[in-house]
């Protein structure tokens, strides 16, 4: 089954995977402490604006370290606000709002989420709806056919691992996958490009 872009939020854990089949020479690199895909050297060029973006940014609330995950430019207004001060609820639903789906030839909706070692959020918008809700498990959401937040039985307990098993599972067209863990201690970020 082909879910597209997809992730994996829950308390204390994040992971994100890019599933690609129009822009599959795409990896994940680390820069500054922030996970960013973009194009492979040998990538065609593009003008496509949801090609290249932060997936992973670790960011310090008040209240401790967070990790923002998510497909796209709406990643950076919701750390922003998150390093302001919002909580994650409202800085998730500001930023998707103000960003909106993204305007391609599908109607693509935004994921996100945000994860801290006492709780975690999920959130997408789409062309009918906004939803950001409060989660307890890691929780699933992808860009097609699983669009609608659904428990997902993740193994991994390190940021490593997560981005691994992201990586591997079965859903089709694995381009790349980032993944981080945040507790007490601050944050671990990890990636993994096949």
């Amino acid at each position: 089954m082909y879910v597209g872009r997809f992730l994996v939020v829950g308390p204390g854990i994040a992971a994100y995977r890019v599933s690609s089949r129009s822009f599959p020479n795409r990896r994940v690199t680390e820069r500054d402490g922030t996970l960013t895909v973009g194009p492979t050297p040998d990538a065609p060029e593009t003008d496509n604006p949801y090609v290249a973006y932060n997936c992973v940014r670790p960011v310090e609330h008040p209240s401790g370290s967070m990790v923002v995950v998510g497909n796209g430019s709406h990643v950076d207004p919701v750390a922003e606000k998150i390093e302001l001060g919002y909580p994650a609820r409202d800085a998730l639903a500001l930023a998707l709002l103000a960003l909106d789906f993204e305007k391609d030839d599908y109607d693509t909706p935004r994921i996100a989420g945000v994860t801290s070692s006492s709780g975690a959020y999920v959130a997408t918008v789409q062309r009918d709806r906004l939803q950001v809700e409060s989660v307890s498990e890691p929780t699933l959401v992808a860009t097609y056919e699983r669009d609608t937040p659904e428990p997902f039985a993740l193994e991994a307990g390190t940021a490593e691992a997560a981005a691994r098993e992201l990586y591997d599972h079965e859903f089709e067209h694995a381009v790349c996958a980032a993944a981080a863990t945040v507790d007490d201690g601050g944050t671990e970020t990890a990636l993994y490009n096949g």
